[in-house]
């Protein structure tokens, strides 16, 4: 089920600028704080500028009475005076001066509140007169408010900060968030017009420990960006749209099949009408959603108009409504329109040869070649018709590139024409100069085989091309895998191995052999008798006890057979023929020799 998060950003172009000004902003110095130090301690053996503490030279020298202690110490600085708890107790370790002086610190430091703005609004050009196009809160406490004349707010408050409204400034702070969500939170997400985002969570919510705590991560990210947000969830683009501009809370989210329930309170300003259509739902006394909910779509659509309709099945999930995503790299892509539709394959090949012409002009200049590309044809009934090509290694080589698209034309339907053409290329790759030192030297060079591997990839799918390379293992299955066929594989073991080693070992069925070492003299497999006239054997392989515990006492013992008929097998017993953890001597076919 597809869920939707809408991100509505109300004071976007006011806290832009704050944001701007934050690093100029610089909060005041803490004051150093300066201790008082007695120049003249006389016989006291406290250190200058230290605390007081039991058991001090002149404590001991003198038996001084409580009165004369107490002067004595009411004579000293504030800061070097003991506690009470340490008076006339001189066994009892005093605190650290300098720790007894950290509340004293803390006190002296200033405490730092919220930064004071002056009051600031925005002035645009709308139509053919200025207006206030933002306010902060402090110029809406002042009596500026939004769509108010310039002049008239100018002569209302004469000293207040005027600043002049910047749009594509902040179309490009929503391109940039828009980006951030695209590589972090999910791979749908589009700009809403002038404030805010709209990001597509299906299939991708658990990633974030779910709805609600995706929404509280988003808010505190906007919070510390400096951003007042508000964020919405729900199943349609519309309805999460209205929710986070027109709802009651600062995160609203709807559970699933909960659309009409949460949209029903909200105005009819909510559903992205136009002036005109809300003009005239006030006049025929349409105030809420839920007042357009039982009226017939016929008379609704006279007196509101048909995008109204429109607007309201959109939000409540009739109509389908797209997320144009942010791409996250801009890809080279060039386009052709033609002055009449085309049907025929000459024809499409001729513009695909075109095209490519284009497009390698682009990718030269970037410096990379095209591992994939995109062809999308645009019919006269307003369909597309798109197919698709990949290489094995990056390549601007327009013959080559031309001859894989030429396999995919069989694929595309003109129906009553093409008339528009786009190839694209989302996946391309850094790509040097040849060198051909040397080539002119008449040196030897290995062919390349990835024009040869794309052909064949071209005709029977990219997963069925691939060469076979060996792995560190002695467990006969473990010890290939698939890999680049461009590649070349690494050099193999001594040992001997089948042509055609199978997948899954087969079992076989009334085998007479010889106990513990002797191969199989006879074996039923796949329904047929086979009758063993030589054979080599055994070669031990022991299971792979790190993997997992079944494996710690296994024990296989392969065997090369040949039958009467020239045939030649790999087969396997499981076991030792001794111990009965090892295995229980059962036989097996693993791969047929050439």
């Amino acid at each position: 089920m597809r869920r939707v998060v809408s991100l509505f950003l109300p004071n976007l172009a006011i806290e832009r600028l704050r944001r701007l000004e934050r690093p100029a902003t610089r909060p005041p110095e803490r004051p150093a704080l300066q201790l008082p130090v007695d120049d003249d301690p006389g016989a006291c053996s406290v250190p200058r500028g230290g605390g007081w503490r039991p058991g001090a030279r002149w404590a001991r020298t003198s038996a001084q009475s409580r009165e004369e202690v107490e002067a004595q110490i009411a004579s000293l600085p504030v800061h070097a005076q003991p506690p009470m708890r340490e008076l006339g107790r001189r066994s009892e370790a005093a605190s650290h001066p300098y720790k007894a002086q950290a509340p004293a610190l803390r006190l002296a430091t200033p405490v730092m509140g919220p930064v004071q703005h002056a009051p600031l609004a925005l002035v645009g050009k709308v139509g053919r007169r200025e207006e206030v196009v933002a306010a902060c809160t402090g110029a809406q406490a002042l009596g500026i408010h939004s769509g108010m004349a310039a002049t008239h707010a100018r002569a209302l408050v004469s000293d207040l900060d005027f600043r002049p409204y910047e749009p594509e400034a902040d179309a490009a702070l929503l391109d940039r968030l828009a980006l951030l969500a695209v590589r972090r939170w999910s791979p749908i997400a589009a700009v809403t017009p002038a404030d805010g985002l709209w990001i597509d969570l299906a299939g991708c919510d658990h990633l974030h420990g779910g709805e609600e705590r995706f929404c509280r991560r988003l808010l505190a990210f906007c919070r510390r960006a400096g951003f007042t947000a508000r964020v919405a969830v729900a199943d349609t683009l519309g309805a999460a749209h209205a929710l986070a501009r027109f709802g009651q809370d600062d995160l609203t989210r709807v559970e699933p099949h909960g659309t009409v329930e949460a949209l029903s309170p909200l105005p009819i300003a909510a559903l992205r009408l136009t002036p005109t259509a809300l003009t005239a739902a006030r006049k025929f006394g349409f105030e809420r959603i839920a007042d357009l909910l039982p009226v017939a779509r016929g008379p609704l659509a006279r007196r509101l108009g048909l995008p109204t309709i429109t607007r309201l099945d959109q939000a409540l999930g009739g109509v389908a409504e797209p997320i144009t995503p942010r791409e996250d790299i801009e890809v080279p892509a060039v386009e052709r329109r033609l002055l009449e539709p085309i049907s025929t394959a000459e024809a499409i090949e001729q513009v695909m040869g075109d095209l490519l012409g284009d497009l390698v002009v682009l990718l030269q200049a970037k410096g990379v070649g095209a591992r994939s590309l995109r062809l999308t044809g645009m019919r006269v009934d307003g369909t597309e018709q798109v197919v698709a090509v990949g290489t094995s290694r990056p390549t601007r080589e327009v013959s080559h590139l031309l001859r894989l698209l030429k396999l995919r034309i069989e694929r595309i339907d003109p129906g009553m024409g093409l008339e528009q053409f786009q190839m694209v290329a989302p996946h391309t790759e850094p790509l040097d100069a040849v060198d051909l030192g040397a080539v002119l030297a008449g040196e030897t060079l290995v062919r390349d085989p990835a024009r040869l591997v794309d052909l064949i990839a071209g005709r029977i799918g990219m997963h069925s091309v691939y060469r076979i390379a060996p792995v560190e293992s002695h467990v006969p299955e473990r010890a290939v895998v698939k890999s680049d066929p461009n590649e070349l594989p690494g050099t193999w073991p001594e040992w001997k191995r089948p042509i055609r080693l199978f997948a899954h070992p087969e079992p076989l069925h009334r085998v007479i052999a010889l106990m513990p070492d002797q191969p199989p003299r006879r074996f039923e497999w796949r329904g047929t008798t086979y009758n063993v006239v030589g054979g080599d054997g055994p070669e031990r392989v022991h299971g792979e006890w790190w993997r997992r515990d079944a494996e710690v006492w296994a024990v296989r013992d392969y065997y090369r057979v040949e039958d009467e008929t020239g045939g030649r097998y790999w087969v396997f017993r499981r076991g030792d023929g001794f111990e009965d953890d090892t295995g229980d001597l059962s036989w097996w076919m693993h791969g047929v020799f050439g």
